[in-house]
């Protein structure tokens, strides 16, 4: 007898495509010469000195006004080398398909779109009139695995007591978040996030991980998003809806 297959194996649509947007767009850059892609950075990477208004005009970014907007979410699909992209791509498959089979494509984009923002925002908040661009998944990622914890330890779903299995894992409804916090599996996943995470302030930690540092705080505005904001996107609703 064939036996069915979690639908974490097989990947929702939107995030293959996604998947496959950052492996492209990474591979394209590989085939240009330092200049061009320095241009792709400056127009699509999260650069907190555009919303600088006391740099002269000879610095300005180019992109005008839409690029200070479209940057929030297009340096989403950036990353600095290979080991970032790879990374990435693994976090993302994993936690970013479980919330895709819970939230259907559009719902997941959009939220994708809206944790990558809230990540950029903090960024910016943190480093503002910084030159160094902001690029790769990380904070919409982190979105993901909020997101994830808000249903995944449930009774039933796919990390909870009595799991569950096929699509329906990713269906349970979703405690509300008071209640999930008092979850003593969600507990221990928020502290070994948020430790790591503090970790990663570290420069050290940072420099032996990758060739550069890592926008922790960027990573911690998109799990907080993810966390809150779970709501807004839910189909599925909260426990006793």
């Amino acid at each position: 007898m064939a036996r069915s297959s979690q639908p974490i194996f097989n990947l929702p649509p939107v995030i293959s495509l996604i998947s496959a947007a950052f492996v492209l767009i990474h591979g394209a850059r590989a085939f240009i010469d330092a200049s061009a892609d320095l241009q792709v950075l400056m127009w699509f990477a999260f650069v907190p000195a555009r919303y600088d208004a006391s740099l002269p005009l000879g610095l300005l970014l180019p992109g005008d006004g839409a690029a200070d907007i479209w940057t929030f979410v297009s340096y989403a699909f950036l990353h600095g080398d290979v080991v970032h992209l790879i990374v990435n791509l693994v976090w993302f498959l994993a936690f970013g398909s479980a919330v895709a089979w819970r939230f259907g494509a559009l719902r997941f984009l959009a939220f994708f779109a809206v944790t990558a923002a809230a990540g950029a925002l903090t960024h910016l908040a943190t480093h503002y009139g910084e030159f160094a661009p902001l690029v790769g998944a990380s904070a919409a990622i982190s979105g993901a695995m909020a997101a994830a914890v808000r249903f995944a330890f449930e009774t039933g779903g796919p990390l909870g007591f009595l799991r569950g299995r096929g699509e329906g894992a990713f269906r349970v409804p979703a405690a509300p978040l008071g209640q999930a916090l008092r979850n003593p599996q969600v507990i221990v996943f928020l502290a070994v996030w948020f430790v790591l995470n503090l970790m990663f302030a570290s420069s050290t930690l940072s420099a032996a991980i990758t060739e550069g540092t890592i926008a922790w705080e960027a990573h911690i505005g998109g799990f907080l998003a993810g966390l809150l904001l779970f709501p807004l996107f839910d189909p599925v609703g909260a426990a006793g809806d």
